[in-house]
């Protein structure tokens, strides 16, 4: 568990909710009073959405799924589509702040400028939604600024006449064997057609999450050539690649993981019951509250929208 907690949310096992980040196993030894009899008779399986792409999935048994360019395609063709429907997308101006106009309206104001929407849908952090929210929100701001984050350091590395050796997703690695390294992923495995020409051995090394927080909060900063470094390190001890690579990127993302400590459920429900007892128009969505993975946050985005205009947007 303290590998998946760590592959997963970057954090603690000792601090993350059960309830909350795995809320499957948590379902299961309710009803069972054991994780595995619970599984084993399907307890905690929600219904999930379908469509054609997630029944190619199924029948296909896809284990992990990429996109042609990157996932960066993923919000381009959003941009693409939402622009070719009229939607008006502005770039380079961070909300600054949110007023509750006296005809029930926000007032979002961007710096130099301002705009007002009848309802507002926030996918920024919580601990940044809560700088923005007005005084008269101020319970919700204190609950939002609890949900903290982490930093994770992702490293790709690409070999020239190498290979790896083992087969499969990847590996997660124990704190109690390296606290700075999370784990390894095997790129070349899954998507051998995005290893370049000519072809290399990628794999990605993520490092960070709560052994660097405990480093930023005592004041220890990494540089990028640190952080590779380590990253070649761990190739090396842990999977032989002791040649120097022939790429290294190294991207630092800081606080970009949230993490769901002990309690988190309750904050959530309070952030429930003040946005109805208030009649906020404002429904919170992203990776701050109910899941952080792609699929979490789009899923977030589609229950968003369900709740804003009161009907699933497909039917």
């Amino acid at each position: 568990m303290d590998s998946l907690c760590r592959g997963v949310f970057a954090g603690n096992s000792q601090e993350l909710s059960i309830r909350s980040c795995f809320p499957s196993l948590f379902q299961a030894e309710q009803s069972h009073r054991s994780v595995l009899l619970g599984l084993l008779l399907g307890a905690g399986k929600r219904p999930q959405p379908d469509s054609a792409l997630i029944q190619k999935a199924r029948a296909e048994r896809w284990s992990q799924w990429s996109l042609r360019g990157g996932l960066e395609t993923l919000p381009q063709a959003l941009d693409a589509y939402l622009t070719s429907k009229g939607v008006t997308i502005l770039r380079g101006q961070p909300a600054c702040s949110l007023t509750l106009e006296a005809g029930g309206f926000w007032k979002v104001s961007l710096g130099d400028s301002s705009l007002e929407a009848n309802h507002v849908i926030s996918a920024v952090p919580a601990p940044v939604l809560s700088q923005l929210l007005p005084l008269k929100a101020a319970p919700l701001a204190s609950t939002l600024a609890t949900i903290t984050a982490v930093s994770v350091a992702v490293v790709n590395l690409q070999y020239q006449g190498a290979q790896l050796p083992v087969q499969g997703f990847g590996h997660l690695v124990p704190s109690s064997e390296d606290p700075g390294v999370l784990g390894i992923v095997y790129d070349s495995v899954a998507f051998p057609e995005q290893d370049g020409s000519p072809p290399g051995l990628r794999v990605t090394v993520m490092l960070g999450g709560s052994w660097l927080h405990a480093l930023e909060a005592g004041g220890q900063v990494l540089s990028q050539e640190v952080l590779g470094q380590l990253a070649q390190e761990a190739a090396a001890t842990q999977l032989g690649l002791k040649e120097p690579p022939s790429r290294c990127l190294v991207h630092l993302h800081q606080n970009c993981i949230p993490q769901y400590t002990l309690g988190h459920w309750q904050k959530l429900e309070m952030v429930t019951r003040f946005l109805a007892a208030q009649k906020l128009p404002l429904t919170l969505a992203g990776a701050s509250y109910e899941g952080v993975a792609v699929n979490d946050c789009i899923e977030s985005g589609r229950q968003a929208a369900i709740h804003v205009l009161g009907a699933d947007p497909n039917s």
